[in-house]
């Protein structure tokens, strides 16, 4: 196998290879449920795939989808991707058929790489891509679409001995898709030198990451967050990884952290507060090696964070990070949590916040977060007047609003436009809007925010219902509202709350006025 890593800005070559150049080939890697994979059996594993994709005739620089569960085939088809050239795109395992087919469709990808059990799902619009060339299905599928073909039987078609591209630090090596509140993702565009900017900066300086680490995120691999978790975040020490493949509940994550014994566990808030439910939570919450616990995806409550610490005797390290910045980049440290704040910036960010002029504003003012750093997107595809909002010059505008203490610390006070976090996924107001208005009972919708008892936001709907809408039933009506909106646009979306109400409060041009249901809430 060819290896060139002299001058190499490849992030395969740092963060893979490099390890089998110092001796740390048989080093534990990755760990699923029913596999373990060395750093050696992940390099030769990368080597395979970008072997076969290359023999697929998928050229440099064109994109393949990774629409996978966490197993280690996630690992070893993303830097096989890498390894040839070629940008990989990770997509939310979660969406409904018709939203991951608009992504495929966006990113023009030319294979995907599809775990078995999402396939029944997506068969149908596969075939209605032009652009979609391979379908690799990846796991026990008892019969298979026309034209796909088993991971085994692509893999072997490669030749093993499949040169690694020498890359430019500034190349782009992957896009994550971002939810937006038009409704359909963004694919924000991320160069090869970024991964390794969020390991030297929030994993070195904040985390503390080490050699000796166990880490387990129970966000998804497939989001920026649970990736350097999971990936970036070891594979930058030659640290190990274990992966949850089914959802995150109090149950598998337990078994989780009794099993594998992680030192470092990565979730959101509403995992917490979930797992804070259970009666069998004690210290190290089952691991005895526990030593840090991470939270970013929306503002951890307080309460969350000290009731964690008197159970569990670990702080959690509240943080906020972004799809455009890749991770975390204000975050509290283990030597300095201040809890219903999101600490401070992390070391090699700048952080401003500003008006709408984009003045600085004085501290215990509001304003738009806005961050420069090293691992900012290059930009957004396909979406220019985005990607110019967004990215001003060295700075990233987030769209959170935010105030800074005299101490220095960050409160997090909203957004700036009117989308969520729920379960630390954006969520649309609009997109929710348009599902409740799509079912046939329903002539208008309104979604807002609102906190629930553990002080965690979810949707709350208000409906008008059509004249002819059979209203004897409500408490059924609700039921069958949530179900069509989980079906329609994600089973995190559905409004917690339904009021069913005479009218929505509109301006003068007939604009909703969620500022007025956001009162009401």
């Amino acid at each position: 196998m060819s290896e060139h890593h002299a001058g190499n800005g490849n992030a395969v070559d740092d963060l893979l290879d490099r390890h089998i150049r110092e001796g740390r080939a048989a080093a534990p890697a990755f760990a699923d449920a029913t596999r373990r994979m060395s750093y050696g059996d992940l390099h030769a594993a990368s080597h395979r795939f970008a072997a076969a994709l290359t023999a697929a005739g998928i050229g440099r620089e064109r994109r393949v989808a990774l629409l996978l569960l966490d197993t280690v085939d996630f690992p070893a088809a993303f830097w096989g991707c890498l390894r040839a050239g070629i940008v990989a795109v990770p997509v939310n395992t979660l969406l409904p058929p018709p939203i991951a087919s608009h992504i495929l469709a966006d990113s023009r990808a030319e294979a995907v790489f599809i775990a078995a059990p999402l396939l029944a799902g997506l068969a149908p619009s596969l075939a209605a891509l032009p652009a979609l060339r391979h379908v690799i299905v990846v796991g026990e599928a008892p019969d298979l679409p026309t034209g796909a073909v088993r991971l085994d039987d692509f893999l072997a078609r490669g030749d093993a001995a499949a040169e690694t591209v020498v890359a430019s630090p500034d190349e782009v090596a992957v896009w994550f898709y971002s939810s937006g509140s038009t409704g359909n993702p963004k694919g924000v565009r991320h160069v090869h030198s970024s991964l390794r900017a969020t390991a030297d900066t929030y994993a070195a300086q904040v985390l503390g990451i080490r050699r000796d680490d166990v880490v387990f995120s129970a966000a998804k691999l497939f989001f920026s967050y649970g990736f350097g978790n999971a990936i970036t975040f070891p594979m930058s020490v030659g640290a190990s990884s274990v992966l949850l493949t089914e959802r995150p509940t109090p149950d598998s994550v337990l078994h989780m952290l009794r099993t594998h014994r992680p030192s470092i566990f990565c979730g959101v808030p509403t995992l917490y507060a979930a797992l804070l439910a259970e009666p069998t939570l004690g210290p190290g919450a089952g691991s005895d090696r526990l030593r840090r616990c991470v939270s970013a995806g929306e503002p951890l409550p307080e309460h969350i964070g000290r009731n964690w610490l008197a159970r569990v005797g670990i702080d959690i390290l509240d943080g906020i990070g972004s799809t455009e910045m890749l991770h975390i980049f204000l975050s509290n440290r283990p030597d300095d949590v201040r809890y219903g704040t999101t600490g401070r910036a992390v070391p090699g960010y700048d952080l401003r916040i500003v008006d709408a002029e984009g003045r600085d504003v004085a501290d215990g003012e509001a304003g738009e977060l806005i961050v420069r750093g090293p691992s900012a997107a290059e930009g957004y595809w396909n979406q220019r007047d985005k990607s110019r909002r967004t990215f001003r010059g060295d700075w990233t505008h987030t769209g959170d609003v935010y105030v800074r203490d005299a101490e220095g610390y960050y409160h997090y006070s909203g957004r700036n436009d009117d989308m969520m976090k729920v379960s630390g996924i954006w969520v649309s107001p609009f997109e929710v809007e348009g599902a409740l208005v799509a079912h046939p009972a329903v002539l208008e919708a309104a979604v807002v925010g609102r906190a629930d008892a553990e002080g965690l936001i979810k949707p709350r709907a208000f409906v008008v219902l059509r004249p002819d809408a059979d209203a004897r039933d409500l408490d059924r009506l609700r039921e069958n509202l949530k179900a069509h909106v989980k079906e329609k646009v994600g089973p995190w979306k559905y409004p917690r709350w339904i009021e069913i109400v005479d009218s929505l409060p509109k301006t003068a041009t007939g604009k909703i006025q969620r500022f007025r249901l956001r009162d009401l809430a």
